[in-house]
């Protein structure tokens, strides 16, 4: 809702496809990448976000994205592998923003669940994320914790606190300069700053992209 808000704005037209619940399947998601790839153009800013669990396989460190109907004994035939998402956002035209907050289930403080990895992903998802912010990928790939941090979610907010800052973020707070607009560089200090105050210290989003490449608008601030 928030980014259709931007049609009569920065954006000429905004198109969304939003997977929850049941749909979110993985012939869903790849069925929304498949989609990207046929609307999407040079000029285009694509936006990604991918919430749920995710795991990394002990033997390979290969690190896996759950859609809702994965099965942990068949991950090649019902999980998102980070090589099959690599290569689809890759490929892409235009910018890509990769926004991801994949989870374990537990509980980390009252009212609140875990949205982070278990410590045995840190090594798959930190190379699936370094690869995608390289020069030749040229992904922008924001995450809601690094390492083994938890990443927080209440119902309070309503979201995770990344995606409860991340909306903060662009509804104009991160606007600090009063500027009309929010960039990327703005939106990744922000989302640090808020996110660690939301969790009292314990959560550090993370952010990687190509090194060449320039800051530019999001969204006019609201």
């Amino acid at each position: 809702q928030l980014l259709r808000r931007q049609r009569t704005g920065l954006y000429r037209a905004v198109e969304a496809r939003v997977l929850t619940d049941a749909q979110a399947s993985r012939q869903g998601i790849l069925e929304g990448l498949e989609w990207l790839h046929r609307s999407a153009a040079p000029e285009d800013t694509l936006v990604l976000l991918l919430a749920g669990h995710g795991i990394s396989d002990a033997g390979t460190g290969q690190y896996y994205f759950l859609p809702v109907d994965a099965d942990p004994l068949q991950p090649l035939a019902t999980m998102l592998p980070a090589a099959t998402l690599q290569q689809a956002l890759a490929t892409l035209p235009g910018r890509v923003i990769l926004l991801l907050d994949t989870c374990h289930a537990g509980d980390v403080l009252p009212g609140r669940k875990l949205r982070g990895l278990p410590e045995a992903a840190v090594g798959g998802i930190n190379r699936f994320i370094s690869e995608l912010g390289s020069a030749e990928q040229g992904v922008v790939v924001l995450t809601s914790s690094i390492g083994t941090q938890p990443s927080q979610e209440s119902a309070e907010w309503g979201n995770g606190a990344f995606t409860k800052a991340l909306l903060e973020g662009l509804s104009g707070r991160a606007d600090y300069r009063k500027t009309g607009r929010v960039t990327l560089n703005m939106l990744d200090l922000y989302l640090s700053e808020r996110v660690r105050e939301l969790t009292q210290g314990t959560q550090t989003p993370a952010t990687a992209k190509p090194s060449t490449i320039a800051d530019f608008p999001l969204v006019l601030s609201q």
